[in-house]
């Protein structure tokens, strides 16, 4: 949690939702999947940050990318010291905004997100459909995209490319509650 701290004091600086009331996630949910005829792939990470500014619809989210956990450790060890180099790139950020967004519908209401993400040194736009239920304060935000290895500038040996897919899909899953300063 500590090493999230910059997010924090980036948004609180920045003027993200000053005197706006924000909903946030201290443990969102992302996962990827990974799908070739050698191996699948999965992986999973619990400890994900997200703030979302109710008032304007910015929303923020900051994940360790050392957190994500696989069903081997030879895979996370590679993941983290071949592919994403957690060591020198230790998270990964998206800064966006959500589209027509209305916090006071009460239920469910589809948007697109859209915004910044960076990851291993590389900042993309995406924009990403995202499904958002409102219950009472709770606010659930979900959605799958699919992202490409390359546009990041992962390498991939070419003896494993057979092992690794081009085109990874990551699931999110975020309860943001109400965040007071």
């Amino acid at each position: 949690m500590g090493k999230l701290l910059p997010l924090f004091a980036l948004i609180a600086f920045n003027g993200f939702g000053q005197g706006a009331t924000k909903s946030m996630a201290r443990q969102g949910h992302v996962s990827f999947f990974s799908y070739t005829s050698v191996e699948h792939i999965k992986a999973e990470n619990n400890q994900v940050l997200s703030i979302v500014d109710l008032t304007t619809g910015e929303i923020a989210v900051s994940m360790l990318m050392n957190a994500f956990v696989f069903e081997k450790a030879l895979m996370r060890e590679h993941f983290n010291e071949s592919y994403v180099e957690s060591d020198i790139y230790p998270k990964a950020t998206f800064v966006g905004t959500i589209m027509e967004f209305d916090p006071t519908l009460e239920g469910e209401q589809t948007r697109m997100v859209e915004g910044r993400f960076n990851m291993h040194g590389v900042t993309k736009e995406l924009q990403i459909k995202t499904k958002i239920i409102r219950n009472n304060e709770t606010f659930i935000l979900s959605g799958t995209f699919e992202t490409l290895v390359r546009d990041y500038e992962i390498k991939i040996p070419p003896l494993l490319a057979g092992n690794i897919a081009k085109t990874i899909s990551v699931d999110f899953n975020f309860e943001c509650l109400p965040y007071e300063n």
